[in-house]
């Protein structure tokens, strides 16, 4: 484990807290409703170093927190996790480099799926993470993956798939 007084490197670890009390694996316990309808947690599960417009609270990921996922395997696992975690809120399933939709996939359910909206923003930002955090294979392939299934069993908006291409770089 890493030895740093990060409060994001602490939370990722499972000794510490988001800002509003919740450990790593509160917010990984949030039901679907919860993590669609909850803005604060994101920020948490996949950071990255710019300043949100609406969450002044987030924390940014600084060249410390990029050393801490360098060097740590537990916070590379719990960011797998995290995936894993939205993932299944998307309706799609990760086997290792894999990531393919699950048979109940739908754009009812998944409104990522639909044209735009704050999931599309979301999928940015955990590209971005994920390359990031020294995972740039597992930002390809959720990359790669929400690009196609968002364009053969979606509407995505051919605006968000731009900056879904863009998210997986430096």
């Amino acid at each position: 484990m890493t030895t740093t007084s990060s409060a994001l490197i602490s939370f990722y670890a499972g000794e510490g807290f988001d800002h509003k009390g919740r450990t790593l694996e509160d917010v990984w316990s949030l039901p679907p409703f919860w993590l669609e309808h909850t803005h604060d947690y994101i920020q948490w599960l996949f950071p990255i170093p710019e300043t949100g417009r609406f969450n002044g609270f987030a924390p940014l990921l600084g060249e410390e927190e990029q050393t801490a996922f360098a060097t740590d395997e537990t916070l590379r696992t719990h960011h797998k996790h995290s995936l894993d975690v939205m993932l299944t809120f998307f309706g799609l399933v990760r086997q290792e480099l894999n990531i393919e939709s699950l048979p109940e996939l739908n754009m009812h359910e998944h409104i990522w799926l639909k044209h735009g909206g704050h999931n599309h923003l979301r999928i940015s930002r955990i590209i971005r993470s994920l390359h990031l955090c020294h995972q740039p294979e597992l930002a390809t392939a959720f990359q790669h993956a929400v690009i196609e299934i968002g364009q053969t069993r979606g509407v995505v908006s051919e605006q968000s798939l731009r900056y879904w291409r863009a998210a997986n770089q430096s």
